[in-house]
C-alpha cells in the first residue's frame, strides 16, 4: 500500500490515472457519502442566505427602537451582503491552497458567534458591525460550495447536483421573510437573529462528519502520512513552519487576487457575474419593495406580506425541476442516439436561455398588476415567474463556470461571481424604498425589468460563441469532452 501511494506522486505519467481509480478520490465515494456532503454544501448556503434576508422583516422595529431612517435600518441587510461579497475573495482562493474542510469548519462557527452578538446588540452600530462580520465569515460556503460539488461529482452528474445545490441560496433568502414576518410581529427583531443562530448551530452539527474533498489537499495529506510512516523521525517544528510559510506565500502571491483578476480578464466570468448581480440585486430589493407594494395596494400586514415570498420559493423549486429535467432530457437523448457522453459545456445554458425570458416577464407582470383593482394573486404569481427565471439563470451560471474552469479555478470563478452579485445586492436595499415611493410600483419595477431585458442576450451569445471564448482564455477548459 505504501509503495503504491508513493508512486502516485513520483510517477507523473500515471498520477492522473491512479487518482481516477483511488478510493480517496471523492468521485469514487459511495452515493450516500456524496449525497451527505452535497447536503452540507446546500445547508451552509441556505443558512447563510436565510440570515441575510430574515433581518428585513424587522427593519421597521429597528427604525423605531434606534430612531433612525429606513435607509440606516436596512443597512443590516446591505452590510451582511457586503460581507457576503468580500468573504469569498479571500476564502475561495484559500480553499484552493489549504483545502475546503478547514474553511467549512471555521466559517459558520464564527458567523454564528457574530449573529448572537447582533441579537444582543444595544446600539445600531453594534448591530450593523455584527451583521457585517457574520456575512463576511459565513460567505465562503457560497463560493466554495460549487467547487466542492465539482470535487465530488463527475461531469455526467454534476449539473443535477449543482442544480440542487444552487436551490439552497435562493430558498434561504426567499423563506427568510416568510418566517421572519411572523417572528417580528410576535417576538421582535432580536428573535430574528436568534432564529438564525439556532439554524447555524443545527447546520454546524450536521456537518461534523464532513471530510476533505479537494484533490490537491487529499494528495498532500496522503503523501505526508506515507512519508511519516516511512521515517522513524517525524518532521521537526522548523520543517512544519517552513511548509506553512510556503502555503501562505503561495496563497498571497498566486491565489489571493485570482477572483478579481478573473472577474476583469475572463469574459465568461465578467458577463455572467454582471447578469447574476443584477438578478440578485432585484431579488434583495424585493425584500423591502414587495411588502411596501402589497401594503399600499391591499393593506397587507408584515405577516401576510411575508407569505407572498412563498411564491418566490415555488419559483425556485420550478427552476430546479427545469434545470434537472433539461439535463435528464439531454442525457436520454445521448443514450437514445448513441452520442458520446462528452458534450460541449454550452448545453448547460439552456435553462439560462429560458430564464432570460422569464426574468423581465415576471418583473413587468408584477409592476403593472400590483394595484387595488387587480386581485393580489396576480402580482404574487408574477413573483413565481420572476424567481423561476432568476434561478434558471443562476443555476446555469454556476454549472457553466464550474464546467468551464474545473475544480482548480472553479472556486475562484464562483468567488468572483459571488463578489459581484452580493456587492450589488448590498446596494439595492438602500434606495429601494425611496425609488418605489417616488416612482410608484409600476414605473420602479419597469426600470428593473428594462435592465434585465438588456442583459437577456448574454446566455444566447455564450451558447453561440462560448467555445471560441474558452479557447482564447488562459484558464478555461477548452476541451468539449
Amino acid at each position: 500500500m505504501a509503495s503504491n501511494t508513493i508512486s502516485l506522486y513520483n510517477n507523473q505519467d500515471s498520477q492522473a490515472a491512479r487518482w481516477q481509480e483511488s478510493p480517496a478520490n471523492p468521485h469514487n465515494w459511495p452515493l450516500g457519502k456524496k449525497l451527505y456532503h452535497t447536503s452540507i454544501c446546500a445547508s451552509y448556503a441556505f443558512t447563510i442566505t436565510f440570515m441575510s434576508s430574515v433581518y428585513a422583516s424587522g427593519y421597521k422595529e429597528v427604525m423605531q427602537q434606534f430612531h433612525v431612517s429606513s435607509t440606516l435600518s436596512l443597512l443590516g441587510v446591505s452590510l451582511f451582503c457586503l460581507g457576503l461579497a468580500f468573504g469569498p475573495i479571500i476564502a475561495a482562493p484559500l480553499s484552493e491552497t489549504l483545502g475546503r474542510l478547514v474553511i467549512y469548519r471555521i466559517s459558520l462557527l464564527v458567523a454564528g458567534i457574530f449573529i448572537v452578538g447582533a441579537a444582543l446588540s444595544n446600539s445600531l452600530a453594534a448591530l450593523l458591525v455584527c451583521r457585517f462580520f457574520a456575512g463576511l465569515f459565513g460567505s465562503p460556503a457560497l463560493s466554495i460550495g460549487g467547487g466542492t460539488i465539482a470535487d465530488i461529482w463527475p461531469p455526467i452528474a454534476r449539473i443535477r447536483a449543482t442544480s440542487m445545490f444552487v436551490l439552497a441560496p435562493n430558498l434561504g433568502p426567499s423563506l427568510g421573510p416568510v418566517l421572519g414576518g411572523f417572528v417580528a410581529e410576535n417576538k421582535g427583531w432580536r428573535w430574528l437573529e436568534w432564529v438564525g443562530a439556532l439554524l447555524a448551530a443545527v447546520t454546524y452539527v450536521w456537518a461534523l462528519g464532513m471530510e476533505e474533498t479537494y484533490q490537491k489537499t487529499i494528495l498532500r495529506k496522503i503523501k505526508k502520512n506515507e512519508e511519516n510512516d516511512g521515517s522513524n523521525t517525524p518532521k521537526g517544528s522548523s520543517g512544519q513552519t517552513l511548509h506553512l510559510l510556503g502555503i501562505i506565500k503561495e496563497w498571497l502571491s498566486t491565489t489571493l487576487g485570482r477572483p478579481l483578476v478573473m472577474l476583469l480578464t475572463e469574459p465568461i466570468v465578467l458577463f455572467f457575474s454582471l447578469y447574476v448581480a443584477l438578478s440578485f440585486g432585484i431579488l434583495y430589493s424585493f425584500f423591502a419593495a414587495v411588502p411596501l407594494c402589497l401594503a399600499k395596494a391591499y393593506g397587507f400586514d408584515d405577516g401576510r406580506s411575508g407569505l407572498a415570498f412563498v411564491a418566490i420559493a415555488v419559483g425556485c423549486l420550478l427552476a430546479t425541476i427545469t434545470a434537472v429535467g433539461i439535463d435528464l432530457w439531454l442525457l436520454h437523448n445521448q443514450q437514445t442516439h448513441q452520442i458520446p457522453p462528452s458534450r460541449r459545456p454550452e448545453t448547460i445554458l439552456f435553462p439560462a436561455i429560458l430564464g432570460s425570458l422569464g426574468l423581465p416577464t415576471g418583473l413587468f407582470w408584477f409592476g403593472w398588476t400590483v394595484r387595488q383593482d387587480i386581485h393580489w394573486a396576480s402580482p404574487v404569481c408574477a413573483l413565481v415567474v420572476f424567481a423561476w427565471g432568476n434561478l434558471c439563470i443562476f443555476s446555469s451560471a454556476v454549472s457553466y463556470l464550474i464546467n468551464s474552469y474545473g475544480p482548480f479555478y472553479g472556486a475562484s470563478a464562483l468567488a468572483a461571481n459571488s463578489f459581484a452579485r452580493y456587492g450589488f445586492a448590498a446596494a439595492t436595499p438602500l434606495f429601494t424604498v425611496q425609488m418605489y415611493e417616488a416612482l410608484e410600483p409600476a414605473n420602479a419595477t419597469s426600470i428593473l425589468g428594462g435592465c434585465s431585458a438588456l442583459m437577456l442576450p448574454i446566455p444566447w451569445i455564450l451558447y453561440r460563441w462560448g467555445p471560441t471564448i474558452r479557447r482564447i482564455s488562459g484558464r478555461a477548459i477548452t476541451s468539449e469532452g
